[in-house]
């Protein structure tokens, strides 16, 4: 995130302490959710704030309690790569995950542009050990995607991926696409247009009472 921000913005990167070490499917999903919200209520004095799950997780219950922007990585992937090709395909960690990241993209409206969403079956902490095997495993399914799915954008399904984009783009001839250095890039932009979270009625703030955050 940092090496994408421009230069006057600050990354302030927090995280829970409470729930699973990994996000890797629905169960996941709901044990982190509270410990995520109430986290993430302590830092009300940002200017935006980045869901850095490409689950995208809690990321409508965010958007209750703050007014500034809030974006997830997998939403900013997913317009990113909507914008510069007709269609893409999604790479991510395990099988399991691949429903949560279908259920996303049609509830985002974007389903008819995604080819197919890929699994290949790497634990997200072993994506940390950043060994030859896993990298393998990753190119094997974007060559697939290229060749089978004939997508002309790949979307990086997790985070713990994000240092592959430059590296794997330039390999493939084609944008590899990382949700970190897109949901900088888009929360930049609604900052300096002065654009906030809609608080006509889905995501009115004094929803919050009923949360014990205020």
């Amino acid at each position: 995130a940092s090496k994408v921000a421009r230069p006057e913005t600050e990354i302030i990167a927090v995280t829970s302490r409470n729930g699973p070490s990994s996000i890797e499917g629905f169960l996941d999903i709901a044990m982190c959710q509270s410990a995520l919200v109430k986290e993430a209520a302590n830092h009300k004095e940002v200017d935006a704030v980045i869901v850095g799950c490409f689950d995208d997780t809690g990321l409508d219950a965010l958007r209750c309690i703050f007014d500034v922007p809030v974006v997830g990585i997998g939403e900013a992937a997913y317009h990113a790569a909507s914008l510069i090709s007709h269609r893409f395909s999604v790479v991510t960690t395990l099988s399991r995950s691949v429903a949560g990241i279908s259920n996303n993209l049609n509830n985002y409206g974007l389903a008819t542009r995604c080819a197919n969403v890929r699994a290949t079956d790497i634990p997200v902490l072993k994506l940390e050990e950043k060994d030859s095997e896993s990298l393998d495993l990753i190119r094997l399914e974007i060559k697939a995607a290229l060749d089978k799915d004939k997508a002309e954008a790949i979307v990086l399904g997790c985070a713990g991926m994000a240092d592959l984009m430059t590296l794997l783009s330039n390999e493939f001839k084609v944008p590899v696409i990382d949700g970190v250095a897109c949901a900088v890039g888009f929360v930049e932009a609604l900052v300096a247009a002065g654009i906030k979270t809609s608080k006509i009625n889905t995501y009115v703030s004094n929803a919050c009472k009923y949360t014990g955050l205020t």
